[in-house]
């Protein structure tokens, strides 16, 4: 175990509990946020929902601790069609209800005593073994799929990160498409959800001389996000008003009171973890002091992002432990490839090689000693997560 005074790292199996703890109950409010996107559904509602369910699910998780901090890590947002990212409207804003054959991306975290774990999925309204996805919206759901678990086989110790960079550009070609351009997937540590080492996707020619390439050690934990379109790859900001944003460790002597109010608020809830504006009682005034806050860079907005309106943009997003031997994918749902059609087959022959890599989905017996599960309900009970391994030696 690290000393006290040291980072906590997976090398803790107290710290992989947690993680798996808070993945299980990511999964579980993943699927039930998923099962409410349906046609009629206010998207608004259902990101009401899922960050309500966070906090239910994650109530009876260590709660003989009172001093352990828990909650949402990252606020319920539900991005439709070419909607990149980070769609989660106020009550204030304009709301969105979905439609029959809407491409749907649901994406949500929380938090266990500052152990983060994040998720994202993609699904087709309507979609069935019987009314099957074709066309654009097929390549683009497929290419972030494959293009996911490709990321997920070239994470593991000593391999650079640019070599998922490449792999996600490979696969998205063979579909047509293109990832979103410079999208980050970013370590996670200890309450910091942007941890510095990052995954860049489509860098375009600036973005590759800025950015830092890295080499994945073990006991590091990641947010692997897999954003891919069915057009040209470039986000743009249209009038849609941010909602999520983020303390920042920026300093700064505000002036007005309803700023300082609303940022003593956000520091003392929400310390450096994402919040929506929605989450104050008083949104008028929220919405007031977070200007200034952001202006003086005291906190960051998550931008919503737009590709072309005719096109389709997909996501896949795990959370994965990396481990000397195995690399632990703790958040995702299973895919239903059975709905998709598409006539595009994967040739390549490295990346067919990665596919191919086996997934261990069989859950390991604790040893004599290891770590007791997170107390829920009052009781000891194993996480329940699925985890996938891979072998890193594969």
């Amino acid at each position: 175990m690290a000393d006290s005074d040291e980072e906590p790292t997976t090398q803790d199996e107290t710290v992989v509990t947690k993680y798996r703890t808070v993945g299980t109950v990511v999964n579980k409010v993943l699927e039930a946020v998923v099962k409410k996107c349906e046609v009629g559904a206010s998207v608004r509602a259902v990101c009401e929902f899922g960050d309500q369910k966070i906090k239910e699910e994650l109530a009876p998780c260590m709660k003989r601790d009172k001093q352990i901090k828990k909650g949402v890590a990252f606020p319920t947002c539900i991005s439709v069609n070419n909607c990149i990212c980070h769609f989660s409207p106020l009550a204030s804003e304009p709301d969105y209800v979905l439609k029959d054959e809407d491409v749907v991306k649901v994406d949500l975290g929380a938090h266990l005593d500052g152990f983060i774990a994040v998720v994202a999925h993609t699904i087709v309204v309507g979609a069935s073994n019987e009314k099957k996805i074709t066309g654009k919206k097929a390549k683009a759901i497929l290419a972030a799929h494959y293009a996911s678990e490709v990321a997920l086989r070239l994470l593991r110790p000593d391999n650079e990160t640019y070599k998922i960079t490449d792999a996600i550009q490979k696969v998205s070609s063979i579909y047509g498409c293109k990832p979103i351009e410079g999208m980050l997937s970013h370590q996670l540590k200890q309450n910091r959800i942007d941890g510095e080492k990052t995954i860049i996707q489509n860098p375009n020619h600036m973005q590759k001389k800025d950015h830092e390439k890295f080499t994945f050690e073990p006991y590091e934990v990641y947010a692997m996000d897999v954003l891919i379109s069915s057009g040209e790859g470039v986000g743009r900001e249209q009038d849609t008003r941010v909602s999520i944003y983020k303390r920042t460790e920026e300093t700064y002597m505000l002036k007005l009171q309803t700023s300082k109010k609303f940022l003593s608020e956000v520091t003392n809830k929400y310390a450096n973890m994402p919040f929506n504006l929605r989450y104050f009682e008083d949104e008028k005034r929220a919405k007031m002091g977070v200007n200034e806050c952001v202006n003086h860079k005291l906190v960051e907005p998550f931008q919503v992002l737009y590709e072309k309106p005719s096109e389709f943009v997909a996501q896949f997003k795990f959370t994965a432990l990396v481990m000397p031997n195995r690399t632990i994918k703790i958040t995702g749902l299973p895919f239903e490839e059975s709905i998709y059609e598409c006539e595009t087959v994967i040739e390549d022959p490295e990346i067919k090689a990665l596919l191919e890599t086996e997934v261990d989905t069989k859950k390991k017996k604790k040893k004599p000693g290891q770590a007791k599960a997170m107390e829920v309900d009052g009781e000891n009970k194993a996480s329940g997560e699925t985890k996938m391994e891979v072998d890193a030696s594969a």
